[in-house]
């Protein structure tokens, strides 16, 4: 079985993994008579236009306090000989791979059905090349891909750590537009336990709750209370990384121990490990098109469920329908968080009924985006990632009163929780984004905690 594993995993590796795919995507085009005409899938030109999206309130006073810069979004055209354009976007500063300047002129002059496989090519750039060559076939992306098995793919709504009020605010809003799963993260500087208590009142059991704690648990004999005193809300459904995803042994013992299923980003340990020891139940799925199907053939040979992990606004969201309606084992919700935008660049939003939507069958990504909202809310392409002056504050019922200032780096409040900064997961946590009102005092705070992590206050 061992060596099975091993020679499928040599298989769907490197160039013989892109060549098989593109083989495929030519078999489909050659089914449709588009291949003996591949002159017209030349690319002649490609522009990319930045956008800067706002959040929605309850997001937006969270998203603030850590990733403000999720804001940023680059828009990609691919123009074919044929006439016909496709779309892409990146999001500009979280992202699987942004597009580098010099993927332009490389593909210029190429043909895209040639090229689109290439996931060094980044995101906007790689979708808008699929969504082309879809639209010039007249097929839909999900055909490139392979064979449909899914006609409908699950979605869950997305938000960052908020207050219990704002979980449970957004737990009625994705109900209200037919989600049934809700994904958040888990962190020390949140009461978990209130935060869980308080959403469960308002959703039903059928109605499940995802929490990623990005390694703080820190080991399996610390987590494991925390982890089985939430699991006994029915609508607890997945932990992901709960610990470091290196600790083999450790999230062994975490995935045997409790009845709730434990994700962990595909890729580490290596996925032989993960299927030889059942370290976890099943896997995060990111970035381009060739890793996705690669992660996606493992999964469906060794029989782990995935969810995939494509982020950005409803472009994105749209590129994802797609691997949801061929990968056989994406059966696990969809995290794309385009929810959490005030504003649908689609002209058609993606709609949802009973946590699920359809694949769509139309050309390309079978979405429309909005040209006029694209013009309306363009701006000049940051030179660097944003990084406006950010105070939070964390107070504990007991009277405890904490300070973190950002630092220049993404995950300045996780690599301080993950450095044991911060009480660890004690009772009457909460944290807001402290407002610079222009006095000494917060200027004070501010420049201390930047210079030595979270500070007492």
């Amino acid at each position: 079985m061992v060596s099975a594993r091993r020679a499928f995993l040599k298989k769907s590796a490197g160039v013989a993994g892109l060549l098989a795919f593109s083989g495929f995507s030519r078999s489909t085009l050659r089914a449709v008579g588009a291949v003996a005409a591949e002159k017209h899938f030349e690319i002649t030109d490609i522009k990319r236009t930045t956008v800067k999206l706002e959040f929605r309130p309850t997001p937006r006073r969270n998203m603030d306090r850590e990733i403000p810069h999720w804001r940023y979004s680059e828009i990609c055209d691919v123009t074919l000989k044929c006439g016909v354009t496709g779309t892409g976007e990146t999001l500009l500063f979280y992202t699987w791979g942004a597009t580098p300047d010099e993927a332009i002129p490389r593909v210029i002059g190429r043909s895209a059905i040639d090229v689109m496989w290439d996931d060094t090519l980044g995101a906007g750039l790689q979708m808008a090349l699929f969504d082309a060559v879809g639209r010039a076939a007249e097929v839909p992306v999900h055909s490139l891909l392979g064979e449909k098995v899914h006609d409908t793919t699950p979605l869950s709504w997305w938000n960052i750590d908020t207050s219990a009020a704002d979980m449970v605010s957004e737990c009625k809003e994705a109900m209200r537009l037919g989600y049934m799963s809700y994904k958040t993260k888990g962190r020390p500087w949140y009461d978990v336990f209130h935060q869980v208590d308080e959403a469960c009142k308002v959703v039903p059991p059928e109605f499940k709750i995802d929490m990623d704690f990005n390694d703080t648990l820190r080991t399996a004999e610390q987590g494991l209370p925390i982890l089985e005193r939430l699991g006994k809300h029915p609508q607890v459904d997945i932990y992901e990384g709960p610990i470091p995803q290196e600790d083999v042994d450790g999230n062994r013992k975490i995935t045997n121990s409790t009845h709730v299923k434990v994700a962990i980003h595909y890729g580490t340990p290596d996925p032989e490990t993960c299927a030889q020891t059942r370290c976890c139940d099943g896997f995060v799925a990111g970035g381009g098109a060739t890793k996705l199907m690669r992660t996606g053939r493992f999964c469906e040979e060794t029989r782990f469920p995935l969810w995939l992990q494509l982020v950005g606004s409803g472009l994105t969201a749209a590129h994802s329908l797609h691997f949801g309606g061929v990968l056989k084992q994406a059966i696990w919700p969809a995290v794309n968080c385009h929810q959490l935008f005030e504003t649908d660049m689609l002209v058609e939003p993606i709609l949802l009924k009973n946590g699920h939507a359809v694949v769509p069958d139309r050309p390309g990504l079978g979405y429309e985006i909005n040209r006029d909202t694209v013009a309306k809310l363009k701006i000049d392409k940051p030179a660097e990632r944003p990084e406006p002056e950010r105070l939070i504050e964390t107070t504990w019922t007991d009277g405890r009163r904490m300070f973190t200032a950002n630092n220049g780096s993404v995950n300045f409040m996780l690599s301080a929780a993950n450095a044991d900064r911060y009480p660890y997961f004690a009772p009457g946590a909460d944290t807001r984004l402290f407002p610079n009102d222009g006095t000494p005092r917060w200027r004070e705070l501010y420049d201390r905690a930047r210079k030595e992590g979270p500070i007492e206050g």
